[in-house]
């Protein structure tokens, strides 16, 4: 099996200057806020933080490929490194501590190295495949994290982000079908959500829009702490555009509840 140390070494270098600059402007009476074209916000922050990534990508790892939310993607090859520099920018904007840089590593389209780094809560996870799931400050001052053993969705915890995404891609009637069945229920929102899931303080999440950059530092986190990653029809990885993740013994039941209306089309047509 392939190492990644060197990789996890250097998301872990990033990061920290990463942290530097974003806590600098958290709150900053001068920051700057535009909309983008998709109507979410984007602040000098995020554009920042993004070019720090690729410059120091570009100075250790000029072969790699790069892709990002705030600009295009650059490079070629089967190394590619998906970055979101500020990953709750609408917290962010407002002041709430609860955002993040991502920044992920992909091997001819897998994810290998994930890093999350959210430095306002004082708090870090990280993964490299084969190596487990890891929170702490650093990699000399860390513990190991697991997935949940909760087995029965009526003892599980969900978390999700809003309710308005899921109602807009017609999915509000599978999403509260699968709340009803659920112990609790809470919005812990974005990135929180799935390193929560990864420590075992949630046992369920999912979102039905998202990018690469939102989820490829996400998934070796989750995996490597004993979970699943998958789409919300169930296609393993962070390319469906959307996320369901689990402590992998919920997965299934989980699908079954969202996916529920599609299971009986299919029998009525059958």
């Amino acid at each position: 099996m392939a190492s990644y140390d060197d990789d996890l070494r250097l998301a872990h270098v990033i990061g920290d200057m990463v942290d530097s600059l974003a806590l600098s402007r958290f709150q900053a009476a001068d920051l700057r806020v535009e909309t983008k074209p998709d109507l979410t916000p984007v602040s000098d922050a995020d554009q920042d933080a993004e070019e720090l990534v690729r410059t120091q990508l570009r100075r250790t790892r000029p072969r790699d490929a790069v892709a990002g939310e705030e600009f295009a993607p650059t490079g070629h090859g089967s190394r590619q490194w998906v970055v979101d520099p500020i990953d709750g920018t609408k917290n962010f904007v407002r002041g709430v501590p609860v955002w993040a840089t991502l920044l992920a590593l992909l091997e001819d389209g897998e994810p290998v190295v994930g890093l999350v780094s959210a430095p306002a809560l004082g708090r870090r996870w990280w993964a490299s495949r084969g190596t487990g799931a890891w929170t702490g400050r650093s990699l000399s001052s860390a513990r190991r994290i697991r997935v949940s053993e909760v087995s029965s969705l009526s003892d599980a915890s969900f978390s999700y982000s809003s309710l308005g995404g899921w109602e807009e891609r017609g999915l509000l009637p599978a999403f509260l079908r699968l709340t009803r069945t659920v112990w609790r229920t809470r919005a812990y929102g974005d990135f929180w959500s799935y390193m929560l899931l990864a420590e075992g303080s949630v046992d369920l999440c999912g979102e039905p829009e998202l990018a690469l950059h939102d989820m490829a530092a996400l998934v070796p986190i989750i995996t490597e702490a004993g979970g699943r990653f998958t789409s919300l029809d169930g296609k393993e990885g962070p390319f469906g555009g959307d996320a369901l993740a689990s402590n992998s013994t919920l997965h299934e039941a989980a699908l079954s509840l969202l996916n529920a209306e599609h299971s009986q089309g299919a029998d009525r047509t059958a």
